[in-house]
């Protein structure tokens, strides 16, 4: 199935295309960040010429991806993160990664982009069920899997391809249900 990009629209955000431009609000937010990267497979952007790198890199990859996103902040239309999905059998879909940068936590938009994700994948691109993952010491993220209605469902050990380090990987899944909902399935 072709997958055009669409717009995502949430109460305090919109998930789009980010434009070469957007490099330095990404930067300034997200990627110049340790904290941001800490539970992330990126590292952090230490130059403004890096960044610059960096968006052309991503301003390609998402022209090739249509289910990832840019994250923006409708109220000033900054770049303040980054979403993505990915179908990993037919009608399952996975998050790729959400992220926005440390100033922006604590105000609900991982909440919105995560339900965002959801009524796309389950509306949109007929998904049957939608995986999440975190690494296991990222409360942060766990306690947004389970507020979101997700249920736990294993652990895998990982390596961390950029430092070497051991990790637990939690998944964490919910299904469609046929009154068109979600439902968390432990199964």
């Amino acid at each position: 199935m072709q997958i055009d990009r669409k717009r995502l629209e949430t109460k305090n955000l919109i998930l789009d295309a980010a434009q070469f431009s957007d490099w330095e609000a990404l930067y300034r937010y997200l990627w110049s960040h340790e904290e941001s990267a800490r539970y992330m497979l990126w590292a952090v952007t230490r130059s403004e010429e890096e960044a610059r790198e960096r968006m052309r890199r991503t301003t390609a990859y998402q022209k090739e991806h249509p289910l990832a996103w840019t994250v923006f902040e409708k109220a000033e239309g900054r770049a303040i993160g980054f979403a993505g999905l990915e179908e990993i059998a037919e009608g399952v879909y996975e998050d790729t990664g959400i992220a926005v940068g440390p100033a922006f936590v604590r105000r609900g938009y991982g909440r919105q982009i995560v339900t965002a994700l959801l009524e796309y994948s389950f509306h949109d691109l007929g998904a049957k069920r939608f995986v999440y993952s975190c690494r296991a010491n990222n409360t942060a993220s766990r306690a947004l899997a389970l507020a979101c209605g997700f249920c736990y469902t294993h652990s895998e050990d990982r390596t961390d391809r950029r430092t070497g380090e051991a990790y637990v990987l939690e998944f964490y899944q919910i299904s469609r249900v046929s009154a068109g909902g979600f439902q968390g399935d432990g199964s």
